[in-house]
């Protein structure tokens, strides 16, 4: 099935745009993992990778049933180097038994073959032999600062595997608008022209799905909802992901403006206000070392902010 139309079925399927985003620490984790006889030295790298694939293993099988994809954050697996890889794979594929779409966050970005090999390396299901149990996630993040030239080669391949590209256009983090608000002499911000490049070749050669989204997207950040909303109303036909809920100091109200009236149109990340629910004096008062329960409610409690911030 086309991407945009597998999002439009798993978004009405858990009736939110609650996506959770998995950035383990191994410092953050749960005492009952560190303290485990085997997973309680941090400078063991086996130990380390095991208590984070034990960790978000679990926090893949409380969130399933919840909501309707999970975003994986390469980076807190590369910094294990081929172990940290290894574990990442394994945790797609984890997500993908369990029903889950899965958004594979590596901001990749250039052009040419270098784009292409990044393309093959993210997107594209290995042919080896003998990885032929491997899955890529359903969509990647890119960087899109090189234009079109570096985001067509990910969106080709996309096109081939049945897949999504989400385009980086506007970040959550506050030093972002000195370089992408910054306007030409028309008065066009930077990331209001990066997401007319998006808009262009997500429009292209059939890559509109029956529900009417694209397979390409963009990411726009949750906190800076007054100067973004517009890119909803703008671009129909386009994904939204937006980072920047709970921790980053976005609102419920704040990122399902970029939600059409449906519900559909976005996916809206929570990481850490999930992932460490336990540390919130909220839930640990409310359910003590139970550290699952903590993420569990966690999560259904950001389910209902966005539908009483959707529909009231």
């Amino acid at each position: 099935m086309h991407f945009g139309d597998r999002l439009c079925e798993a978004v009405k399927s858990k009736n939110t745009p609650l996506i959770v985003g998995l950035d383990p620490v191994y410092g953050r984790l749960p005492a009952a993992i560190r303290e485990h006889r085997d997973m309680n030295d941090e400078n063991d790298l086996d130990a380390s990778v095991d208590a984070i694939f034990s960790f978000s293993t679990k926090v893949l099988r409380i969130v399933a049933p919840l909501v309707p994809a999970v975003k994986i954050n390469i980076a807190y697996f590369e910094r294990y180097l081929w172990e940290g890889l290894e574990t990442y794979y394994s945790l797609i594929a984890e997500a993908d038994e369990l029903g889950l779409e899965v958004i594979g966050d590596v901001k990749r970005g250039d052009i040419g073959h270098t784009a292409e090999c990044y393309a093959q390396g993210h997107l594209k299901n290995p042919e080896f032999a003998e990885l032929e149990d491997v899955l890529t996630p359903d969509a990647i993040t890119i960087n899109g600062f090189a234009g079109a030239d570096g985001i067509l080669p990910f969106a080709e391949l996309a096109d081939k595997e049945g897949k999504g590209v989400f385009v980086w256009v506007r970040a959550s983090n506050p030093s972002a608008a000195v370089l992408q608000d910054f306007a030409d002499a028309n008065g066009t911000r930077m990331y209001e022209k990066l997401a007319q490049i998006v808009s262009q070749v997500a429009g292209e050669n059939g890559r509109i799905g029956t529900t009417g989204y694209s397979n390409i997207g963009m990411v726009i950040g949750g906190t800076s909802p007054e100067t973004t909303t517009a890119l909803r109303q703008k671009y129909p036909n386009l994904w939204i992901l937006v980072p920047g809920y709970g921790s980053q100091g976005a609102t419920a109200a704040d990122c399902v403006r970029f939600c059409k009236p449906d519900g559909t149109g976005a996916l809206i990340n929570a990481s850490r206000s999930i992932l460490y629910a336990f540390e919130d004096a909220k839930y640990a008062g409310k359910f003590g070392n139970n550290w699952e329960k903590c993420i569990e409610q966690a999560a259904i409690d950001a389910k209902m902010e966005f539908a009483k911030a959707l529909h009231g």
